[in-house]
């Protein structure tokens, strides 16, 4: 009599997805880059926040940047700035641009497919990962240049980009909507990263593809396209927080960027996933396809982009430039009326409303033989006011530099007593001149003649 042994039975059904899940995320904290990148936006943040807050010399070309000695919510509105032109795409490239091809330079893919015995969740294990670092490295640069602004300076009020004053409850809930605004970009080039991990496998230039990406549409950013395309673009979509620092908010733009981001998530996410699914795993050479890139990837995106500045189009009505006289007259008078209030304030001398001042502006760019329109630094911009229970007209005069985006710098130009100076002498000392220098923004999504004096 002999005895058979049974052999045991082979599993073949998948594992489940938190299993994979918890194993791709360990993956990507063992990696020395990820826990240095993880470090570093802890602690630079901070430090940035902390150290430029208390210099005499600020980084005036960033919004806010010249009020980070005056509000610790400045120090990280400033950050957040900063981080919509190449740092985010950077960081989604460090993460999901590598998330797959690392499993092409270390010849793993046969070791984790049978592990795990599914593509499909092997594909949605490694997005959902490096979606969870990536958001995790966000709030991490949140966090830290809010605490060491605060720190450093205190929360203090900020006027906003109309010149109204921000209570510091106010901008404590402001700066944080503002800060849940970069998510729908950073999502949309996280998954841009994953379409060049999986379609360029082991070739370094997927890991650059985010970054690419952000340096083309930075390129179209900053020509005179037609609005409708430049709010088309997830690089608009970082910059759409400063809807929500002026009264009433400008919501327009910001909820074009949502519904941007969210087309180019689900499009790259849904093109990855169908390359990934269908790779032949056993080619051991498989180093990525350019042409497949191109053709399944860039392809459809740039299609994307087309039916997105069409449609924004249609809805909007948005032409040209989006900036013309008129709007950018209304959106200086605005500015300088809040602003004058918060001087008069500062100078404790008798107050005063906006509407008292009643503030009108007449901007010129270039003189008579340049058309008042588009964006330059030739715009000129005479403002005039009036005060309770004076006939005397008040005028200040201003230099604007004003972006392709929308955004304007007024610098003051006289008189010196209102806004030639940066700082303004009253009861309780010197004391900071809103007038002298501030930042503006016109919507570019108005119509022509809104707002027109």
């Amino acid at each position: 009599m002999t005895a058979t042994v049974a052999e045991a039975p082979v599993r073949t059904d998948a594992v489940p997805l938190g299993r994979v899940f918890r194993f791709e995320m360990v993956k990507l904290l063992a990696q020395w880059r990820i826990r240095l990148v993880l470090v570093a936006c802890l602690l630079a943040p901070a430090i940035y926040s902390g150290v430029v807050s208390r210099q005499t010399s600020l980084p005036a070309d960033a919004v806010y940047g010249r009020l980070m000695n005056q509000s610790g919510w400045a120090g990280s509105l400033t950050i957040l700035v900063s981080l919509g032109t190449l740092l985010l795409p950077l960081l989604t490239s460090v993460v999901a641009g590598d998330v797959f091809a690392i499993e092409d330079r270390l010849g793993t893919w046969r070791h984790v497919l049978v592990a795990v015995r599914s593509p499909r969740r092997v594909f949605a294990a490694k997005a959902l990962a490096a979606l969870t670092v990536t958001l995790t490295l966000l709030t991490c640069l949140m966090v830290s240049s809010t605490v060491g602004g605060l720190v450093s300076v205190g929360s203090h009020p900020l006027p906003g980009l109309d010149g109204h004053l921000l209570g510091p409850d106010e901008l404590a809930r402001t700066v944080l909507w503002a800060w849940l605004t970069l998510v729908p970009p950073t999502l949309a080039f996280s998954a841009v990263g994953l379409l060049g991990s999986v379609a360029l496998g082991r070739s370094p230039l997927g890991l650059l593809v985010p970054v690419a990406v952000a340096l083309v549409l930075m390129g179209v950013q900053v020509m005179p396209v037609p609005v409708a395309l430049r709010v088309s673009l997830p690089m608009n979509a970082f910059i759409s927080y400063r809807g929500l620092v002026t009264d009433p908010a400008e919501l327009d733009s910001l909820w074009i960027g949502l519904l941007v981001c969210g087309s180019w998530t689900v499009l790259a996410t849904l093109l990855a996933y169908r390359l990934f699914v269908r790779r032949d795993f056993t080619d051991l050479a498989n180093d990525g396809s350019a042409r497949r890139f191109v053709t399944g990837g860039l392809a459809p995106v740039a299609g994307l982009v087309v039916v997105t500045t069409l449609a924004v189009a249609a809805a909007t009505g948005a032409t040209g430039s989006g900036i013309d006289r008129p709007k950018l007259e209304a959106a200086v008078a605005r500015s300088f009326g809040n602003l004058y209030v918060i001087q008069t304030d500062r100078l404790h001398r008798p107050a005063v409303t906006v509407a008292d001042l009643d503030a009108t502006a007449r901007c010129d760019k270039g003189g008579d033989l340049v058309e008042d329109e588009g964006a330059g630094s030739g715009w000129r911009c005479t403002v005039r006011w009036t005060l309770p229970g004076s006939s005397a007209v008040g005028t200040a005069i201003y230099q604007l530099d004003v972006l392709p985006e929308g955004r304007f710098v007024a610098d003051g130009d006289g008189p010196k007593e209102v806004n030639g100076f940066f700082q303004v002498r009253g009861p309780a000392g010197d004391a900071p001149n809103p007038l002298w220098q501030f930042d503006g923004v016109v919507d570019l999504l108005d119509p022509p003649t809104k707002g027109q004096q």
